[in-house]
């Protein structure tokens, strides 16, 4: 399989809850994912601006499709922790969440995502996750 066959397998991975929420992965590459959503008024706080869990789920699933193009077929990655960082409120527009890997070691990999809006930088985030062997 080719790396492009396989970046494309990243991006079309079964995802139930970034269905759901409709944010999607609309570009792969090594270390590399791009995610984007349309903003809409379900996805608002009481506030009535974008709930910012929506931008950490959105991050997490960038930061989990990129180390993915950096993983073996016998490996898997979860979590550890994500620091982000609210610069701005949102209300309307498409995001676009781009997240690259900033280093993989044996057992963990840390990324770093820019979450922007018509260009401008909404949020920031920095994100380490555990690499395991898969069981």
């Amino acid at each position: 399989m080719s790396d492009d066959e396989r970046y494309a397998g990243v991006a079309r991975v079964h995802n139930p809850f970034g269905h759901l929420v409709g944010f999607r992965t609309t570009q792969v590459s090594d270390g590399f994912a791009r995610a984007e959503l349309d903003v809409r008024a379900e996805l608002y706080n009481p506030h009535d601006v974008l709930h910012g869990g929506v931008i950490f789920s959105m991050v997490d699933n960038s930061m989990g499709a990129a180390v993915y193009t950096r993983l073996t077929p016998e490996e898997t990655c979860s979590t550890i922790e994500v620091k982000l960082n609210f610069l701005k409120a949102v209300r309307h527009g498409r995001l676009v969440c781009d997240t690259h890997v900033v280093a993989r070691g044996r057992r963990t990999a840390v990324l770093r995502s820019a979450v922007t809006l018509d260009g401008v930088l909404v949020a920031t985030a920095q994100g380490t996750y555990a690499i395991q062997q898969k069981s």
